[in-house]
């Protein structure tokens, strides 16, 4: 990619420094004030960076970049640093746990009436929303490796006492985050001939097949995920009697607490468990960001700092399962039957007769993921291609929006999700999805890292190139937020609206993508099995012509020829050793040595005819 991520994260970081630490003191919210999401995603711009790239550390004062602390220098020097997150990370974690000693997962102003001049009640702002307790999970992760690390680095007692509570506290609310995605998972049964059965069942027949035929082959795909969930002991969606084999189903996350979601047993400390209200069906944005958090329970950062207590590990299992078979219902389902896969029937309909682009994108989002942890086949991968490069034009990314057109709405203000259950505490709420524009490219970026071949990753690479260029326009470039997103009327000329504060729910996921873009651009490229074959050859040529000349040219001390023999002669070991890695690199090694062996040869053949 033209993209450079360490250089823009360094402007993410600097831009994060300037708007958070105004005059000495933290200041908490954005656009959208202050509360349990945006503080953690204002949090995560700077601890996910710290915890993915060991470039990026800011828990060894000693081993701190120079850039990093230039672009951080708002905030301290290389000791300053680490003592002020742990002071913010201590705000944060003490705001967002009740007296009772429950954290508190609350959507608070990110929630939003379907009736413009209804009023939410209390009550309402203070349930539990998936969104904030997969973002605790990524952020209590976070915290937890960069306590333990920076611990090493403290003598004075005081501060080696904060950071006991600390863990302590991002400990409780990790295993509340959770158990609160335990009672959160629901699974959906219906009959085939309800309205939700023929709207899974127009998705799934792409082909026009007889209906028996397919619903059939689909109850045949979906035997593993069904015998899986019937084996579900704990939270939530354990209740669904799944026996019925007529019975079609869907699974994953909804908004929040599942209503009458039995409590989870367990010695953890996380204090009463809240009572849920959410509808119990599964909703695509939630399940899409409840997979995201949920995986940084398993990654190699997690295992190798030992972050996870053994109860801790017992909830990681049981969502560990939930998670699994989450991404293969969707997998199944998105890439069922020989032809038109239902994923690229765009836009997709959801089994409550829903249909949006951003649907699309929610589903898309689980395939990749599915894709990357299984390494799929680039068959499948330039399907999925496909389907990411149409919703880039469907949403106007990468072409141009004329006035009035509909699609614009996705960004500004957004795709508005019910929150059915809601209304039993008040007024019907919605939650607001408007990250379309970053979703696509992290998910882009994420399907280009698992390219096998050159041409699916280059098509891929070629894609996340115009949607970055897309979202680079849309980077605030006046007051607070200078430097952040989001600013969509810079790129639609239907908006009109002009933030002054960031949107760091925006900008947080603009952060995660550049920190998958550094990651990948760390991989070791792409090897064409015709040029490792090409270059083989090519060394053995090389070789054997290096053979002649030193039996026609020994190497003898004192001759100036020496030098060159066995500067070839290293250059070729150079060529073998990496041959298999970087086949590129090796031929131009090899072409070099080629040269310089024809010169020797010409130089030879020169001399005879003069002599």
């Amino acid at each position: 990619m033209k993209l450079q991520p360490r250089q823009q994260l360094l402007e993410v970081w600097e831009a994060a420094a300037r708007t958070s630490y105004r005059d000495g003191i933290w200041t908490w919210g954005g656009r959208d004030g202050s509360n349990s999401i945006s503080d953690a995603e204002q949090l995560l711009c700077f601890m996910y960076p710290a915890s993915e790239l060991p470039g990026f550390r800011l828990d060894t004062p000693d081993d701190t970049s120079d850039d990093v602390l230039a672009s951080l220098s708002g905030l301290g020097d290389a000791v300053e640093i680490p003592k002020l997150l742990l002071k913010v990370l201590g705000q944060y974690l003490r705001t967002y746990t009740a007296e009772d000693g429950r954290p508190i997962f609350s959507g608070g102003s990110y929630f939003q009436t379907a009736e413009e001049d209804a009023k939410i009640t209390p009550e309402q702002l203070q349930l539990d929303v998936v969104d904030s307790l997969s973002m605790s999970v990524t952020l209590a992760l976070g915290a937890l490796g960069f306590l333990k690390v920076f611990r090493q680095s403290v003598r004075r007692e005081a501060i080696r006492r904060e950071i006991r509570e600390l863990e302590d506290l991002a400990s409780s609310r990790l295993s509340a985050a959770m158990v609160g995605l335990l009672r959160s998972f629901t699974v959906n049964a219906f009959d085939p001939g309800s309205s939700q059965g023929h709207a899974l069942m127009r998705s799934v027949n792409q082909t026009g097949a007889p209906q028996r035929r397919v619903l059939e082959d689909l109850r045949r795909e979906l035997r593993p995920v069904r015998a899986g969930l019937r084996d579900l002991t704990i939270g939530s969606g354990s209740q669904v009697d799944l026996d019925n084999e007529n019975l079609l189903f869907e699974c994953g996350w909804t908004w929040g607490i599942v209503k009458d979601a039995p409590d989870i047993v367990t010695p953890l400390n996380i204090g009463p468990q809240p009572k849920g209200v959410a509808a119990d069906t599964p909703f695509l944005y939630f399940t899409v960001n409840a997979l995201v958090g949920i995986g940084d329970l398993f990654s190699e950062r997690t295992r190798v700092l030992g972050l996870l207590n053994d109860d801790q590990l017992t909830l990681a299992q049981a969502i560990q399962r939930r998670w699994d078979l989450t991404q293969l219902y969707w997998r199944t389902i998105a890439m069922f039957g020989r032809g038109t896969w239902p994923l690229e029937d765009i836009p997709w309909k959801t089994t409550d007769e829903k249909e949006s682009e951003y649907y699309s994108l929610g589903v898309t989002a689980m395939v990749v993921q599915s894709l990357v942890n299984n390494r799929a086949a680039d068959i499948d991968l330039g399907r999925v291609a496909g389907v990411l490069e149409e919703l880039a034009v469907r949403a106007r990314i990468i072409r141009r929006a004329v006035p009035g057109d509909p699609p614009v709405l996705m960004h500004s203000p957004g795709v508005p999700v019910s929150l059915r259950g809601s209304e039993l505490l008040g007024p019907d709420l919605t939650w607001v999805v408007s990250d379309f524009a970053i979703t696509l490219l992290k998910r882009t970026i994420w399907a280009a890292s698992i390219a096998q071949n050159t041409r699916p990753r280059e098509r891929l690479l070629a894609l996340a190139d115009q949607i970055w260029r897309h979202i680079a326009l849309r980077r605030c470039a006046n007051g607070a937020a200078r430097g952040l997103w989001d600013q969509p009327a810079n790129v639609f000329t239907d908006i009109e609206v002009i933030h002054e504060e960031p949107s760091w729910y925006f900008s947080e996921r603009v952060v995660e993508f550049l920190v998958s873009a550094a990651q990948a651009s760390g991989d070791s490229p792409l090897r064409s099995p015709q040029l490792v074959e090409l270059a083989t050859q090519m060394l053995s040529e090389a070789e054997h012509l290096l053979d002649q000349e030193l039996v026609t040219r020994p190497l003898v001390a004192g001759q100036t020829i020496q030098p060159k023999l066995r500067s070839i002669q290293a250059s070729l070991q150079r060529a073998r050793a990496i041959l298999s890695d970087k086949p590129a690199t090796s031929q131009a090694l090899i072409n070099d040595a080629l040269l310089s062996l024809e010169r020797l040869a010409a130089a030879r053949d020169s001399a005879s005819e003069a002599i």
